[in-house]
């Protein structure tokens, strides 16, 4: 007799439900497009180097990173998913880097190049960017889009800490997102906010604060969730190689996801609970499953164990 899991039932809001309800049944795909653009902690504005755990190659993928025209990456991305996929609407995905790091008249110019190919099967467009580099200007260009298509503005909220944003040079403080989540109050677009469980130097107790933090702002709809993995390329990487430090294994992982979701507000959808790069890039840990392997084993422990979104939320 199968599982729940074995029948699309989840205890938990997941993207990929969310997705085919929304969009009654249709399958819709992201389609990451790398608009070549920098951080102001990799460029000298306030920093350089990145996040000492960022390797953009890490989460780009291969024709994104070979192939500079926008257009050429979204039909072949749009392509790629509808063979492999069976695609048929996409999300456009700015992704690599921070999005909004240009005035806004060039990123209109750049997001109308973007959403004009094969507009008919777009249903959405999807923005990551930084907290410091979003303002009143470029959220009103983001939602000049909304009658035309559902925009998500995706934003780092690595940690909750200023002691863990200084010690991974993020290049900006947690009062600068909340000030950026604040300018979204009551605006059209969809916020989701990501974070990076694991830093060694964090308690248990400390994460669990974040799932409170995320539960104060009515206007975060989407979470994507990562454990914090050492890739080639980064600056922590190489502190890795020197001094290994503790990681999260896949079951002390899913353990913290167990207590994490129950204290999650309901009606938040979880687009992601792990994040992973390419086998060539990882150092560090390695689980030795494959995405969607390891999607399995963590949606089977949530099921075995009872839980359930927003079980033990309270306002």
């Amino acid at each position: 007799m199968g599982t729940q899991v074995d029948s699309g039932i989840k205890g938990y809001k997941n993207y990929g439900t969310y997705l085919r309800e929304k969009y009654k049944g249709q399958r819709v795909f992201k389609v990451i497009v790398d608009g070549g653009f920098t951080c102001p902690n990799r460029d000298g504005s306030k920093g350089y180097g990145g996040c000492t755990y960022c390797n953009v190659d890490s989460f780009t993928p291969e024709p994104s990173r070979k192939n500079p025209n926008i257009k050429d990456q979204l039909e072949e991305g749009m392509l790629r998913a509808k063979t492999s996929y069976k695609a048929d609407k996409y999300i456009v995905y700015f992704q690599p880097n921070t999005n909004t790091y240009a005035p806004a008249h060039y990123l209109k110019m750049m997001y109308d190049e973007a959403l004009s190919v094969n507009t008919e099967d777009i249903v959405g467009f999807a923005v990551g960017t930084r907290p410091d580099c979003i303002d009143a200007e470029k959220v009103a260009l983001l939602e000049s889009y909304t009658d035309r298509f559902d925009v998500d503005l995706e934003m780092g909220m690595e940690s909750i800490y200023d002691e863990t944003l200084n010690q991974i040079n993020r290049g900006c403080s947690h009062a600068e997102f909340v000030a950026a989540v604040e300018l979204l109050k009551d605006s059209k677009l969809d916020l989701c906010v990501h974070t990076i469980f694991g830093f060694p130097w964090e308690t248990r107790e400390q994460m669990r604060a974040y799932i409170h933090e995320i539960n104060r702002f009515p206007q975060i709809k989407f979470v994507k969730f990562h454990h914090l993995h050492v890739v080639e390329g980064s600056i922590m990487g190489a502190k890795y190689k020197k001094e290994p430090f503790k990681l999260f294994s896949l079951e002390e992982y899913t353990d913290l996801l167990c207590e994490l979701i129950p204290l999650l507000r309901p009606d938040i959808v979880i687009q992601r609970l792990f994040g992973i790069s390419d086998w060539d890039l990882l150092i560090a840990p390695n689980w030795g499953l494959n995405k969607s392997a390891i999607q399995t084993y963590m949606d089977k422990e949530i099921e075995k164990r009872g839980v359930v979104q927003g079980s033990e939320y309270f306002y």
